[in-house]
């Protein structure tokens, strides 16, 4: 595996990376908020150690503790840098959170998946800097949640919440001039690229530099004015006398260029900021998904990013290698991240290792004006964070109708859906959008299935006659594929779940779909009917569940340990057939 030039190892944010960062992750002091008092927290009283960023219900925050608990406190010290601002930034933290530095709030955040930051300069008055963070999270199914349960317990495919801080914590130090935002376009049509940037002070005399390499190589530069707020430049990535032609991305070679990025103020660089991107083109057109427009067979694990000792936390970075690995060496080219954003570390690897990545908003799971304007905020953060990465092809915006659960006949519901499918068009128009995954699409540029039948015979008998899949019933849930006003227009069709069959040796707990089975032999044959079954339809592809069993879930293709369940060779034979 190749680095991208500017690659750090943990370091959160491989798109946009300066070496003037420190790593806040480990030990912090804690508290539960029926423990302690904010007055209390406030001096000094927090009688627990938490190892960040995992959260408490997990065995690697050292706590393990599953109780519920509504509020918690973090504290830890931090310091300044002479000349320098120093920007704070939170990866994730579930769910309202609020940031203290030496008693004074430096800023509040509310959601649970999305980045967020806060310039804490003036907050910094001394070598040692008290920083504390009071997370509160409910079980109120109206907050984006994902699988994450709101009731004591564990029950159907709804897990252990997560409280609290649950990604990354870090620091930056930067000039008062310096790159804020960087979106980067690609357009393999005229083989270009586009910067789109914002500097934290326009101003007349800074400017902002591109020097664009690959693999060692100098392709070409440009540098834009930064006197207005946004600023724009595209760059013609292929030469016309032929000196060098440009490299495209794709699953198998996934070709990066790499970006050194400077901000200038007048002649003085004052930041300095690596990054990369692939050239690559990825629609839904025509009945079909194209890659670089060429015909693309998505060949999918619903992946939903649990670990047993760390929960929805990755334990280190090479666990999301592993995990890239593993899904490769069964013959699957991607994933769709379920009910999860996950570590934007994990979508790096899937951009140098050439693997596609469906990248789904975790759901609410009651409909309000209030849930609403909540999932409209975290969606619109969260497709702007992870909108410069190659790898991710598609986006997902409900899930099987949770929060959305009388879309088929409420007009309300409906707008909802197809309103942010037009509002991440607005920023992304180069990708495909779902609107509702598996169940009643509203606007959707791919029609997306879910069923669970175990025999394959069976299902491709539902889904011989075509109209089946673009007008009958969806599987097992008796839906319709969409909403009253809506209708199929020749989008290209995926089998989205399907599969999740329950392998156990012995009696342990847990769930599957359909009646488990006990040996090598049974799991393989009707792993491989299945597969069959979804390669004889006229379809773009397909997403079989899971990677690994979650929790009470045994339906995995490996242990919730990364174990192989069977001969990985065995999986992708018949993946690949």
């Amino acid at each position: 595996m190749t680095h991208t030039k500017c690659y750090l190892k943990d370091y959160p944010r491989p798109q946009l990376v300066r070496t003037d960062w420190v790593n806040l992750n480990g030990d912090w002091r804690f508290a539960f908020g029926d423990e302690r008092t904010a007055k209390q927290v406030f001096a000094g009283d927090l009688p627990r150690v938490i190892r960040v960023p995992f959260s408490y219900e997990t065995a690697m925050s050292g706590i393990g503790d599953e109780t519920p608990h509504h509020v918690v406190w973090y504290a830890r010290t931090i310091a300044g840098k002479k000349g320098r601002r120093a920007i704070l930034h939170f990866e994730g933290a579930d769910y309202d959170t609020q940031v203290f530095v030496n008693g004074k709030q430096v800023g509040c955040h509310r959601g649970a998946y999305s980045r967020f930051s806060f310039d804490v300069t003036e907050a910094l008055t001394k070598a040692e800097n008290t920083l504390v963070v009071r997370c509160e999270d409910n079980d109120h199914p109206v907050q984006v949640r994902g699988k994450q349960r709101w009731e004591d317990k564990n029950f159907g495919c709804w897990y252990v919440q997560t409280t609290g801080i649950w990604k990354t914590v870090w620091m930056e130090y930067v000039d008062e001039t310096y790159l804020t935002q960087l979106k980067i376009t690609p357009d393999l049509s005229d083989y270009s690229v586009r910067f789109d940037v914002s500097v934290s002070t326009p101003a007349p005399d800074v400017q902002v530099s591109f020097d664009i390499s690959f693999r060692g190589k100098f392709v070409c530069s440009a540098r834009v004015s930064a006197a207005e707020i946004d600023n724009s430049v595209r760059v013609r990535l292929d030469s016309t006398n032929l000196t060098y032609q440009a490299e495209i991305w794709s699953v198998e070679n996934p070709a990066l260029y790499d970006v050194d990025i400077t901000v200038w103020k007048g002649e003085r660089a004052v930041d300095r900021v690596g990054s990369y991107f692939g050239l690559r083109d990825f629609t839904a057109k025509e009945g079909k998904l194209l890659c670089n427009n060429v015909p693309f067979y998505a060949r999918l694990l619903l992946d939903q990013g649990y670990w047993a000792q760390s929960g929805i936390t990755p334990p280190d970075e090479e666990a999301l290698v592993r995990d890239i690995e593993l899904c490769k060496k069964m013959g699957f080219n991607g994933v769709r991240k379920h009910q999860k954003v996950e570590d934007e570390r994990f979508l790096y690897y899937a951009d140098v290792m050439g693997f596609v990545v469906w990248c789904e908003l975790p759901s609410n799971h009651w409909a309000s004006d209030d849930a609403s304007c909540e999932i409209t905020r975290e969606w619109l953060s969260i497709v702007r964070q992870n909108y410069n990465h190659p790898s991710v092809v598609t986006w997902v915006i409900f899930n099987e109708s949770w929060g959305v659960r009388n879309i088929r006949t409420s007009a309300v519901q409906s707008n909802l859906a197809t309103g942010l499918y037009y509002l991440t068009k607005s920023i992304d128009p180069m990708r495909p959008v779902i609107s509702n995954d598996g169940w009643v699409h509203a606007e959707s540029d791919i029609l997306t299935l879910h069923h669970y039948e175990q025999d394959g015979e069976k299902l491709f008998e539902h889904y011989r006659d075509r109209k089946c899949l673009t007008e009958g019933s969806v599987g097992n849930s008796q839906m319709l594929p969409y909403a009253e006003g809506y209708a199929y227009r020749g989008q290209p069709i995926v089998f989205s779940e399907f599969g999740g069959t329950a392998y156990v040796r012995d009696e342990a707990n847990g769930w599957g779909y359909g009646n488990g089975v006990k040996t090598d032999e049974e799991f393989l044959a009707r792993f491989g009917s299945l597969i069959d079954a979804i390669r004889k339809m006229d379809i773009s592809g397909f997403c079989y569940t899971q990677v690994t069993d979650v929790e009470q879930e045994v339906n995995g293709l490996l242990h919730a340990d990364r174990s192989p369940k069977v001969p990985l060779d065995e999986i992708a034979k018949r993946v690949l057939r």
